[in-house]
């Protein structure tokens, strides 16, 4: 057992200590299995010698993020510590300052895990990128964000965000309405996401100047789209004549982030996913960035890892079956 005591800048680390300092430090005891008090402006942990060490080095670079003008939300320290408890050596300033700039209502768009990193220098680098992984793994949100930044920053002049209007469970000709207004429900996440980082007075100007476009997949034949960034969302449901059209519109200056999940496939029983296949097809293409997302990159509700985990064990045993 020992002893570490750390003191605080009370003056200029008062949030710090007095507005959420008790949530933090709980995460670190329950997962690190140490115990941390306050007295004043210090603060003691005890426990053994390997676990004071890592809650000593995750307080420090908490209070790093903490000075540099971003204040780590309860989630955010969860994520940091389950990442510390399986022994990886991450650095939380690298990883949450590693920031991406939006003109918004939030400041930037944080990176909250080791993949969603790699994901972002990869959309940076590579004209296609494709991210691959479970519901709520920040994939198309963090393209969005980095779409967003690109035109901000007049790395490209126009965003166009297509998804594929797949039914899950239900017929497009069901639903009431002219065409615009059956396939405005398959957009929605979409539009969720842009407002979601863009003032929506804003958003809704550059979409009515065609700035941004979003549109279904269907739209995208016979066009060649320069100085773009595109992102196309659930990309499992495109079909392989889909997802060679889609490839094929890339022009002169543009990027591409594709997306999907590959466990939650709507198309019809027997239909190959173009996603799926293209994964086979341009995978010793060194210009294409491939991100493989698990469920250790949730960042929705934490019950939402433990779906993911339970379905995955009982797919798992039907395929062993």
């Amino acid at each position: 057992m020992s002893i570490e005591e750390l003191e605080l800048d009370e003056e200029r680390e008062y949030p710090f200590l007095h507005g959420g300092l008790d949530k933090t430090l709980k995460i670190i005891e329950n997962s690190l299995d140490v115990a941390i008090s306050v007295r004043g402006n210090r603060l003691l942990i005890q426990g053994e010698d390997g676990q004071v060490e890592k809650a000593e080095k995750l307080i420090q670079e908490i209070r790093a993020v903490n000075k540099s003008g971003y204040i780590l939300k309860p989630d955010d320290i969860s994520y940091a510590v389950r990442s510390l408890s399986e022994g990886k050596e991450i650095s939380l300033k690298e990883l949450f300052t590693g920031s991406i700039p939006v003109s918004s209502k939030k400041r930037f768009i944080i990176p909250k895990t080791e993949n969603q990193r790699q994901y972002i220098d990869a959309i940076s680098r590579y004209d296609i990128t494709l991210g691959i992984g479970p519901a709520g793994t920040g994939k198309t949100y963090l393209a969005m964000a980095m779409a967003i930044h690109a035109f901000f920053t007049k790395q490209v002049s126009r965003i166009v965000l297509v998804r594929p209007a797949v039914e899950a469970g239900e017929k497009l000709g069901f639903l009431p309405g002219d065409i615009a207004e059956k396939i405005s429900p398959y957009l929605r996440p979409l539009y969720d996401a842009l407002f979601d980082m863009m003032e929506i007075d804003k958003a809704s100007k550059l979409i009515e100047r065609g700035t941004i476009e979003i549109a279904p997949l269907a739209f995208m034949r016979g066009r060649t789209l320069n100085d773009s960034f595109i992102i196309l969302d659930e990309a499992q449901n495109t079909t392989p004549e889909q997802m060679k059209m889609y490839l094929t519109r890339l022009g002169f200056g543009s990027k591409t982030v594709i997306t999907g999940d590959i466990t939650q496939i709507d198309l019809p029983a027997g239909k190959t996913s173009g996603l799926v296949e293209v994964i086979r097809i341009i995978k010793d293409i060194e210009d294409i960035k491939m991100i493989y997302f698990t469920e250790r990159d949730v960042v929705r509700h934490k019950l939402v890892q433990e779906i993911v985990r339970a379905y995955e064990r009982y797919e798992k045993r039907n395929t062993e079956e």
